[in-house]
């Protein structure tokens, strides 16, 4: 690998002595909500990502639990920022949904088959359709264990926490900024041929808001084609915009949500990743883009839609505490390795679309010929090929049947912190041979939580079955 590939790290909180920056608010962030005051200090080094890392507090307090906003009433007023939601009116700092994939969870909460396209579309009923699955499990800021959904039907409406996030921005007010590599030609992208935009354009998908202050949260998903319009003023001119309401079936195999609070320093931060990702977005585009607030924002957002050429991993803790971390298309080392070794080398346990070219288990002797010198030595990253909720199995194996799963999920599996991981990338590609192949050679983000019961939660759902570990050349 060549020689100029390093890894960029800042957090929140930094050590003294080196040569890396620091992006941090300069109150306590419950202060700042209560006050609506952004600031940030200048940077301070850390050290290079790759070695141990400096600890960060569990993430346990949820600073949004006394905020009562968005339920349009007057005990609920209109929020002065867009939050993740659990429901309409409920914000909170984060949270996590895992949709259910169809062979083993079919229809909806209850058995439900009613569907609702409250977003844009119908509902589908072509024989892609035959079957369908929109139960979820979610955990939040406010209790961070995996619980079974409500009875309805997840990213169709304002009870769950998918339907109600983005309900807030389509039909809302807010800056916005939609990404994803899957668009189905609607809308058109440069770059972009038949269903989707190929390597070495990021392996990503998602949607930012913010206010004018650039206060607001990002939501990364894993479906193909949705979301797609980001405003109720601006459809998709053919084809829809909800969950199940979609041509391609983005609701058949287990996908994965993760919303994110942003203060503004925060936002910058995320900006940044999706430029280090490539990204596929078009900022000048009403449906997908509505820039705006602070000019620093402002400009990033316009730079975006290029290729990048970085080959520097950004590695950044955000003021709730969550990790990110975005790999460059051009650094072209296997994704799930790159983010244990960013993590220290600690070892993995990681579920996603795992399908030729498929990398099997490795362990931390495993000889991984594409690798850069300016990372450090992964720990074991094993493949989960089953989960299991409610003590129902299900695959976790990426394939175009009812029962696979193209969520990208981990946790970690040794070390002293309490790891979940959701990422965009799949564990496709090459240790060795040729580097650039698949996921290789592809961009993605990756947010990393600290907390001990989010963690044993996710751990629980992709225990099972594992890949064969990767035979030695």
């Amino acid at each position: 690998m060549p020689a100029s590939q390093t890894v960029t790290n800042s957090t929140a909180s930094s050590a003294s002595g080196s040569a890396f920056r620091t992006i941090a608010p300069a109150i306590p962030l419950a202060i700042a909500l209560l006050h609506g005051a952004l600031t940030s200090n200048a940077a301070t080094p850390q050290a290079p990502a790759g070695a141990p890392q400096q600890t960060v507090s569990p993430i346990s307090a949820n600073t949004l639990a006394a905020v009562k906003c968005g339920g349009g009433t007057p005990a609920s007023p209109a929020c002065q920022a867009p939050y993740p939601m659990l429901s309409k009116g409920h914000p909170v700092d984060w949270w996590f949904v895992f949709k259910l994939n169809a062979a083993k969870f079919p229809k909806c909460g209850g058995g439900l088959e009613s569907r609702a396209c409250p977003f844009g579309g119908t509902v589908q009923t072509t024989p892609s359709y035959e079957h369908f699955g929109q139960q979820y499990v979610f955990a939040s800021a406010e209790a961070p264990t995996l619980q079974s959904g409500t009875s309805g039907c997840a990213g169709t409406g304002v009870n769950d926490p998918v339907g109600a996030t983005f309900d807030e921005v389509y039909n809302g007010q807010y800056h916005y900024l939609i990404w994803n590599d899957q668009p189905y030609g609607d809308p058109p992208l440069n770059g972009c041929t038949g269903d989707g935009c190929g390597g070495p354009w990021g392996h990503s998908k998602g949607l930012l808001a913010w206010n004018d202050a650039g206060e607001g949260f990002v939501m990364q998903v894993s479906t193909p084609s949705w979301p797609l319009a980001g405003s109720a003023k601006f459809p998709r001119k053919t084809d829809g915009n909800t969950l199940g309401c979609v041509k391609d079936n983005d609701v058949d195999v287990s996908q994965h949500f993760f919303a994110l609070r942003l203060t503004k320093p925060d936002l910058v931060v995320v900006l940044q990743a999706l430029s280090n990702a490539s990204v596929v977005t078009d900022p000048k585009n009403p449906q997908i883009a509505n820039n705006g607030g602070p000019p620093d924002v402002q400009a990033l957002v316009n730079s975006l839609g290029p290729k990048s050429k970085s080959t520097t991993v950004e590695n950044t803790v955000l003021s709730t505490g969550v990790r990110l971390i975005a790999k460059p298309s051009d650094l072209n080392v296997p994704p799930w390795q790159m983010v244990s070794s960013v993590l220290g080398g600690i070892s993995l346990r990681t579920a996603n679309w795992w399908m030729d070219p498929a990398i099997d288990s490795t362990t931390a002797a495993t000889s991984i010929g594409c690798w850069s010198s300016t990372l450090a030595k992964p720990g074991a990253v094993d493949i989960a090929t089953t989960g299991q909720w409610n003590n129902v199995v299900f695959s976790l194996k990426g394939g175009p049947g009812t029962d696979s799963n193209h969520a990208k999920l981990g946790v970690s599996t040794s070390g002293t912190e309490h790891y979940a991981i959701f990422g965009d990338m799949n564990q496709q590609g090459a240790l060795s041979g040729d580097c650039a192949s698949s996921q290789n050679g592809r961009g993605g983000m990756f947010f990393v939580v600290d907390n001990p019961q989010l963690s044993a939660s996710v751990s629980s759902l992709i225990s099972g079955e594992s890949a064969p570990v990767q035979p030695q050349p």
